[in-house]
């Protein structure tokens, strides 16, 4: 088993190493992040998308059937009236009127259908998760100190990290 650096899991690691490994898991993690804020994003826009196409199918079924339909229906509701033996039923034209009063109410039905989906797609809140999830993470990685270890022979001391601090500043 080994680090991401390559080395094995146990062994000691110098400063740059262990910088290096943190530079690649943070990478990692920002890629990630921007994953996951693409596949929320998309599944919004997939709401989205579904509730313009019911408001789509609402407009074309509203214009597609009222001819059609109001012409079936208000002869059949003067024929169901009445109107079929010679009684007279109701008039034609409060036929046709009540056949267009039912194909309003199915055009508003699909509407309010296409209107829930879009406030479930406005309501997403899939970017603004992973941006919070981002801040905890730097919040956490800032606040995050090194645990102590001990000084074995083999490390360097910290009189010559300090030296090569201070040649390099």
């Amino acid at each position: 088993m080994s680090a991401p650096d390559g080395s094995p899991v146990g062994a000691e690691r110098s400063i740059g190493q262990l910088f290096a490994s943190a530079t690649t898991e943070m990478s990692a993690l920002v890629h990630d992040e921007i994953a996951l804020a693409k596949v929320q994003l998309k599944r919004d826009v997939k709401r989205g998308a579904m509730g313009g196409v019911a408001f789509i199918v609402a407009a074309t079924v509203l214009i597609f059937s009222l001819p059609m339909l109001s012409f079936a229906l208000a002869y059949g509701i003067n024929a169901w009236t009445g109107g079929h033996n010679g009684d007279g039923g109701w008039n034609l034209a409060w036929c046709f009127l009540l056949s267009f009063a039912g194909s309003l109410l199915l055009a508003g039905l699909l509407g309010a259908i296409g209107a829930v989906f879009a406030k479930k797609a406005k309501k997403g809140k899939g970017p603004q998760k992973v941006a919070s999830s981002v801040k905890e993470t730097a919040g956490v990685l800032q606040n995050a100190k090194p645990h102590p270890r001990q000084v074995t022979p083999g490390d360097r001391v910290p009189e010559a990290i300090e030296a090569v601090a201070r040649s390099s500043s």
